[in-house]
This record gives structure tokens, C-alpha cells and sequence, in this order.
């Protein structure tokens, strides 16, 4: 859903896809994108004649099932209270309106779920199983089929560690050239408008932290909800076996429903998944033919429909053949992710504590929730939840080019492959997208350079990395805030531009 919105003081108008693709985003409709309609025609030149299958079940039990997870999530992770969270939180999966047609959520501490009941319907339940965040039950199961585990991260106390491996910070003066004043100005500008529902805002400079704000209730290690910033996770995940020798951006992908002899999907590379390039068949809302009045989007589905996600994914058809066509859709970030899984397996290690010990536990990472389906494969499409601050490192080590404390954490080459436009998008004049992360090449967020990328969640949730200034900035807040968010951090990032001098 595009959102113009006029700033008077720069005349500086906006889009920003506020609440697509389960955290997804957009960009700027500036003149030399193509219309809808190009983009519908060359992609039907392309398309294969293979079958579309709608996802299965009833539309207001995936609304509700979303809603139901929300609400568990945001009580028993990130501590807010049940009435502030059914009313501000988490539009993408159980959308606002769709909630006025279920009972009030029943929050169960004693039992941590969350149970919602439609009129002469089921009643749907999501429960907290610790490490693994919150999952709606299955229909007619009263259990998840894995067996949760308990992650704890392997780091020294945050308190007593300096930045960034703990949270200790300097006490020293600025970095020279820095204008603070025109630093904090930003930071505050975030939060001029209630109605933007900023829940938290960190700038870092050169790796440094200089600005922070929170929204009350809210502190520098609360775990929040994040979004389509978890692709970007995977990504970095993904990164992480290609430097140890997993996989290679260029081979074909081995997931298992792929590999029938004849089967085209075995010419699916890596690089085409993370580049939102696989061109299998599913619909989203990003989709420019998207019917919001058809079929429940699979894209969606993937997140509420309490199913394997995984197997749901690789069974797609292909659509177009691999690297034609861009599209956002949830099927490439979860067939990463299943990539993920399938290598931690091969290597004999535990899948469900797999990136706190091979990510985050090497940067400083100590917040991060990834949620997963019943069948407990992770949801890294958009079931995450990190601090703003976590946010913060892992928008270093981009900045850093996969390095940490000299220590090489992702391959080298892979921090251009991310922030580099993917070919097929390119082949749509859409030069917006690269691995699993946005590009800001067209414009999409004023005042930064061509050069700025970003991780970019629904509801307007951003990590974003500047290089030519030595920059990370986070954003986040809450889904009510939507339409209301843009002003403010459209202020917030020049000030920015002058507060910070270009370094690159």
C-alpha cells in the first residue's frame, strides 16, 4: 500500500510501503520506475504454464491466528500491555479491521498463550515456548510438533563490556567533526508526532553509539518486533556458510523437493533466492497484479497458516525461470532459511541454537527472538525480535564488510553482493532490491546517498547503512504508526546528513 506524504518544509514527497509483505517495503514512485502495467506485461511474457493453487482454509482463522500470535508475542516477549498491543501492533498478520470480528484475546500468564475465539468458530491458541518466541497451535492439536530449546546467548554481562560486544559505552568526547546538537536534534525528530508510535531510535557512527531514544516502556534491550528485517538476518545467515565452505552464491539449490530428475527448480541457484528471483508461483501483496479481493496470499499464508513452512515453500511451482523476473515474496527468504536448517543438520549441530552460536553470539547479540512454524523451523521472513541496539551491530557488520573485532564473519565480496541492484529487478527497470536487502538507488529515503541500503520491515521498521558517512540508523515502532512515522524520520535523516560528515 503506497503512502504519499508531503514534508512542507523541504518539498520532499515519500512513499514508503508502510504494512506490505509481512514487513516488506517499497520504494519511491519516481518517474523512471515503470508503470504497473509494464511490469505485469513482461512478466507475462515470461510465465510458465504451470498451475496456481490458493492456500487452503478459512480467511478470518489466518487473520485471527496472526492476531493471536501478535498478542502473544508482544506480551510474553516484549512486555507490552495486552489493550496497547490489540490496539497498535502487528497489522500485517492480523489485520485491525479483521480483529472487531473475533472475542477479546484471552492473555493466560500461568499457561503463557494468548487464546482467541471466533463467533460459532474455533478458538485459536498461541503459546510461548521460551527461546522460540510464540506459535499459534495447529487445529485440533494442543501442542507444537518439536520440542522447544533453551538458547542462552554465550557472552560476558552486557553491563561490564564495552560496545559493542556488551553495552559499556565510552565516556570519552564525540567523534571530531560530529555536530551532536544537530545529532540529538535527529534523534528526537523521530518522535515529534505521538501518532508515529516510535518505539526506538539508535544512530552509530564509525561503529560508535552517539544517539538513542526509547519510547516509554521500552529500553535499550527490549526485544521488539521487527518484521521483513529478519530477511536480512537470513541473509547474513546464509553469508555466514558461504565464508565456511557450505554453500556458494552460484550453485544450484539443494533443497530436497527440487532434486526429481527433470525437475526445473533444480536450476534455482542461491543467488537467485536471495536476490527475490526463484519465480515460483505464489502471490503477494507486493505483486503488481495483486488482487486483494482473490485468494489469501500465500505470502501471508506462510506466516498463519500453522503449517510446515518450509515443505509449503519448495513445493511451489515455478512461475518464470529463475533470475527473470523480481518479485517481493515471502517463498525465497523461507527456502534460505530451509538452507539454513539442512546445513546445520548436515553438520550435526543444533538447529534451533544454530545462529546465536554461529552469529550472534560473535557480534554481541544477546536479544534476538526467531520465532518459529509448529514444526519448528524458523519464520525469518518477519517472526523476529531484537533491541533496537542488537539492530545496531548487526548494521556494523555490514558497515565493517563482514568483519568483527578482525575477525572475518561473512564472506568478503558479500556486502556488495547484498547492496548490489539483483539482476532480474534490474531486468524490470526496478533497480531496488538487492540480497534480501532494499537499495536506496532511486530515492527512496531522502537525503541519503544512492549508496544507502537498508533492512526494512512493516509498519516501518529500518536498519540503515550509509557507508559514504560511516552511518547505521534504526528505526522502529509500532503498526498504528504507519502513516505517521514518515515525517518524522524523513526530518530525522537530514539532520543527520548534516550533522555527520561524509567520510567515504
Amino acid at each position: 500500500m503506497r503512502r504519499l506524504i508531503e514534508i512542507p518544509a523541504g518539498a520532499v514527497v515519500l512513499a514508503l510501503f508502510a504494512g506490505c509483505g509481512g514487513g516488506g517495503g517499497g520504494t519511491a514512485p519516481l518517474p523512471d520506475l515503470p508503470a504497473r502495467e509494464a511490469l505485469i506485461a513482461r512478466a507475462n511474457a515470461l510465465e510458465l504454464d504451470t498451475p496456481y493453487v490458493p492456500p487452503p482454509g478459512n480467511v478470518l482463522e489466518h487473520h485471527t491466528s496472526g492476531y493471536a500470535k501478535t498478542m502473544c508475542s508482544a506480551v510474553f516477549i516484549t512486555g507490552v500491555d495486552p489493550a496497547v498491543a490489540a490496539e497498535t501492533l502487528g497489522y500485517f498478520v492480523g489485520p485491525y479491521d479483521q480483529r472487531q470480528r473475533v472475542e477479546t484475546p484471552v492473555v493466560d500468564r500461568g499457561r503463557k498463550e494468548v487464546r482467541i475465539t471466533i463467533p460459532r468458530g474455533p478458538t485459536l491458541v498461541a503459546r510461548h515456548l521460551g527461546s522460540q518466541g510464540c506459535v499459534t497451535l495447529p487445529r485440533g492439536r494442543d501442542d507444537v510438533l518439536f520440542t522447544p530449546v533453551t538458547v542462552v546467548p554465550n557472552l560476558p554481562d552486557a553491563a561490564s563490556t564495552p560496545w559493542p560486544m556488551g553495552d559499556r559505552l565510552p565516556s570519552g568526547p564525540p567523534p571530531q567533526g560530529v555536530d551532536m546538537v544537530r545529532l540529538q536534534m535527529a534523534v528526537d525528530a523521530a518522535f515529534e508526532s505521538p501518532s508515529a508510535y516510535t518505539s526506538a531510535f539508535v544512530v552509530t557512527y564509525k561503529g560508535r553509539l552517539l544517539g538513542e531514544r526509547y519510547m516509554d516502556g521500552i529500553n535499550a534491550s527490549t526485544p521488539l518486533e521487527s518484521w521483513s528485517m529478519g530477511k536480512s538476518v537470513i541473509a547474513t545467515l546464509m553469508g555466514v556458510l558461504i565464508q565456511q565452505g557450505d554453500y556458494r552464491l552460484d550453485e544450484p539449490a539443494p533443497i530436497p523437493e527440487w532434486q526429481g530428475v527433470g525437475d526445473p527448480r533444480r536450476q534455482i541457484r542461491i543467488s537467485h533466492i536471495l536476490n527475490m528471483s526463484s519465480g515460483l508461483r505464489i502471490t503477494s501483496p507486493d505483486d503488481p497484479d495483486y488482487d486483494p479481493q482473490g485468494p489469501y496470499p500465500d505470502h501471508t499464508y506462510m506466516y498463519t497458516g500453522r503449517i510446515d513452512t518450509f515443505n509449503y515453500a519448495a513445493t511451489r511451482p515455478q512461475e518464470w525461470p529463475p533470475g527473470k523476473v523480481g518479485r517481493y515474496r515471502n517463498t525465497d527468504p523461507v527456502l534460505a532459511s530451509y538452507l539454513v536448517k539442512l546445513a546445520a543438520q548436515k553438520r550435526g549441530e543444533e538447529y534451533l541454537s544454530f545462529p546465536q552460536r554461529q552469529l550472534f553470539d560473535r557480534i554481541g547479540i544477546r536479544s534476538m527472538v526467531l520465532e518459529t512454524d509448529p514444526y519448528g523451523s524458523f519464520l525469518t521472513q518477519g517472526y523476529d525480535f531484537m533491541s533496537a541496539r542488537d539492530w545496531a551491530r548487526l548494521g556494523n557488520l555490514y558497515l565493517q564488510d563482514g568483519m568483527w573485532n578482525g575477525e572475518r564473519i561473512l564472506p568478503a565480496g558479500f556486502t556488495r553482493f547484498v547492496s548490489t541492484p539483483a539482476p532480474a529487478w534490474v531486468a524490470d527497470k526496478r533497480p531496488v532490491y538487492g540480497g534480501f536487502f532494499w537499495l536506496n538507488q532511486t530515492g527512496a529515503l531522502p537525503y541519503l546517498p544512492p549508496s544507502a541500503y537498508y533492512m526494512l520491515g512493516a509498519g516501518g521498521q529500518y536498519v540503515i547503512v550509509v557507508p559514504s558517512h560511516d552511518l547505521v540508523i534504526v528505526r522502529i515502532g509500532h503498526s498504528k504508526g504507519q502513516s505517521a512515522y514518515a515525517a518524522g524520520m524523513i526530518r530525522a535523516l537530514s539532520l543527520l546528513m548534516q550533522a555527520v560528515p561524509a567520510s567515504r
